[in-house]
């Protein structure tokens, strides 16, 4: 037919002692080429690529991102606040009551406005105005001994209104916790340092670094505290 392909040949050899004529045939192979016409769409249908479809981001998988970050961030809110407020109420059962009693916090109005009332006055919420002037003036004759009282206060009034503000989380250790550990440090090192222990200058090293870094902090919270208003 139009599409049938023949192939044939004839192979001979002669026998030099028979003189016999072999002839050798091999029978002809029959290619048949056929051709089936297909469906053209299922054609195209199965010549075509799969591809990836779009990726999209829905709603909720921005909710849930969102709120996975949210609570990573109220996490470590948690922790610090947490570190804080224990750290404060450490170091405040170091401190005999009669102090307590005298330096706890109280509102507002509890001094009146001349010089050494607001020097002794003990911390108030919201914070007793105190001006450079004030400060040098407690601080030059007691050798920097009101400054660690003035410390305590600052330190105590910012602590207390954190604890008053909405969700009540703290990001300073508080008039207890930021003071009491560089005193006790100091009560307790500066001896072991003057008999010779190497361990006095150590602790005085570490009391120190955190009296430093509780006033860079202090410095951060007031900053954003004048930012917000």
């Amino acid at each position: 037919g139009n599409n049938d392909v023949a192939i044939g040949f004839t192979a001979s050899s002669m026998n030099q002692h028979s003189n016999i004529k072999r002839t050798v045939a091999i029978r002809p192979i029959v290619l048949r080429a056929t051709t089936t016409k297909s469906d053209d769409t299922t054609a195209t249908a199965a010549a075509t690529t799969t591809t990836n479809p779009p990726i999209t981001t829905t709603a909720a998988e921005t909710t849930t991102t969102t709120t996975y970050y949210d609570t990573k961030k109220r996490s470590s809110e948690e922790l610090i606040h947490e570190f804080c407020y224990g750290t404060n109420e450490f170091w405040k059962k170091t401190v005999i009551q009669s102090v307590k009693d005298y330096v706890e916090i109280r509102e507002a109005g509890s001094c009146d406005n001349t010089t050494l009332s607001r020097l002794v006055a003990p911390p108030e919420i919201p914070g007793i105005p105190r001006p450079v002037w004030l400060t040098i003036l407690g601080s030059v004759p007691t050798a920097l001994g009101w400054y660690g009282y003035y410390k305590f206060s600052v330190e105590e009034e910012l602590f207390q209104y954190e604890l008053r503000e909405e969700g009540g989380r703290v990001t300073g250790c508080g008039g207890y916790g930021t003071l009491f550990p560089f005193v006790w440090g100091i009560l307790i090192g500066f001896p072991l340092k003057v008999v010779g222990l190497p361990l006095g200058d150590t602790i005085i090293d570490a009391s120190a670094l955190w009296i430093l870094a509780g006033q860079v902090n202090l410095y951060r919270r007031v900053n954003e505290l004048v930012s917000e208003e």
